[in-house]
């Protein structure tokens, strides 16, 4: 049996971007998908004139290597609506308040208290020991910032837990800010700007455009409905057991979220096993909700809403998704694209009872008036990996176990970066020191 020089396994977007990278080097390769298409959690559809995701909502690109692979792929994205840098948080008296200076120093989100006290950050110690997103916040900005704005932002990118993700696994810059300036105030000020201007994108028909522009550019080295059920190391290669058969491959890369690493390794690598098993996925659903446009008092007027868990609303937040980028609706129409559930939140899984919570949320929050004229739901039961406290110890025990597999390497967003951009680059430069 002929040896492959690399095969991927996991046509998400990490493993197209690797398979991009190989591609132009001209290497020999194969990609092996188990679903019917590539993607991963990157799903779009178009339905009575709807056009919405069911996974990842918008790509930000601020890295020149991600507006580089766009450029390779010949996709066009869509901007974001200059709206989009108008984004909305609930306040204490369930108000919606527009982020930015005059939430900080206006009093419509925190106390005058509040703010005396984010004068005094710049006099605050650096840390000494890894510290949660919840513990970093509190020690230099306050409480109240806490729960008012950081909190519903990390519900609503990470879908996690302030009191156990790890500021420096899960918000890297703001942990390099204090390390190097001392100041997250300092920082802003002195830090140089990006090489970059950065872009919030879509896509005509959707996110899934992106996964499937690389799909179309892979052709036959991509083979989708091919589950993976085994892989076991021999003569310095690793043999990969499929739904078809069998193939050899010199160099194997593991795309994969862990629970379906954990399923094809083999069974004399289980303190590897243990330590992916240590990362959590919770569950998240996602709601595109359709309204005629009279029916909706607020005039979505920005990127969306995010909504504190001190408000004990079940709902994190939702996207104006028709705001954001045209012709997501019809005329007449607007479309909303509401999250359920996360680390802090259980969610029921009946779609009837997802429609109704997050239509009982969000009636006296955006002033909807009656029932939506479309709705979708999508439940992911394991939705983004989160990087809480040890995460980055438990990265450099994976990685020192690998020592002792030779020719393989697992990828995906459960390390370096949840973000698609992150995905990317990383994928790709897998791809570049592959040798």
């Amino acid at each position: 049996m002929d040896v492959l020089p690399y095969l991927i396994v996991g046509a998400g977007i990490t493993g197209l971007s690797l398979a991009l990278r190989l591609e132009e080097e001209g290497k020999e390769f194969l990609l092996l998908e188990a679903r019917a298409e590539a993607g991963g959690n990157i799903r779009s559809r178009t339905e009575d004139g709807f056009t919405y995701d069911l996974g990842p909502n918008t790509l930000l690109v601020r890295d020149p290597l991600v507006a580089d692979q766009l450029q390779r792929l010949a996709l066009d994205g869509i901007a974001a609506n200059p709206l989009a840098r108008r984004r909305f948080v609930l306040n204490r008296h369930k108000r919606l308040v527009a982020l930015g200076p005059a939430a900080l120093l206006g009093g419509k989100l925190l106390s005058p208290g509040a703010r005396l006290r984010l004068l005094g950050e710049p006099f605050h110690a650096r840390a000494a020991a890894e510290e949660s997103v919840a513990t970093f916040v509190r020690r230099r900005l306050g409480p109240e910032v806490l729960d008012w704005m950081v909190d519903p932002f990390v519900s609503g990118v990470f879908a996690g837990d302030p009191e156990r993700l790890s500021v420096a696994a899960s918000l890297p810059r703001l942990a390099q800010m204090e390390q190097e300036y001392g100041s997250l105030l300092l920082a802003g000020l002195r830090r140089k700007r990006p090489a970059m201007r950065s872009r919030l994108l879509s896509f005509a028909g959707g996110m899934q455009d992106l996964p499937r522009a690389a799909a179309a550019k892979l052709g036959d080295r991509l083979r989708c409905n091919e589950p993976v059920t085994a892989i076991i190391p021999v003569d310095r290669s690793w043999r990969v057991e499929s739904r078809t058969g069998t193939l050899l491959a010199k160099r194997l890369f593991l795309c994969l979220p862990t629970d379906a690493i954990i399923r094809i390794l083999p069974s004399t690598a289980q303190p590897l096993r243990d330590h992916l098993a240590e990362i959590e996925y919770p569950s998240v659903a996602t709601l595109a909700l359709g309204f005629p446009r009279t029916q909706v008092e607020h005039p979505l007027d920005g990127f969306g809403v995010l909504i504190p868990r001190r408000l004990g609303i079940p709902t994190l937040g939702a996207l104006f998704s028709s705001t954001l980028f045209p012709r997501r609706a019809p005329d007449g129409q607007v479309l909303l694209t509401v999250f359920l559930g996360g680390a802090q939140e259980a969610i029921p899984q009946e779609e009837a009872l997802l429609f109704r919570q997050a239509l009982d949320d969000l009636s006296s929050i955006l002033g909807i008036q009656g029932e939506p004229s479309f709705q979708r739901a999508q439940f992911w039961p394991r939705a983004i990996p989160q990087y809480n406290l040890g995460h980055s110890q438990r990265i450099n025990a994976i990685d020192r176990l690998l020592r002792d597999w030779p020719g393989l390497s697992l990828l995906g967003n459960w390390r370096g970066g949840v973000a698609l951009g992150d995905c990317i680059r990383r994928g790709w430069e897998a791809g570049q020191t592959a040798g």
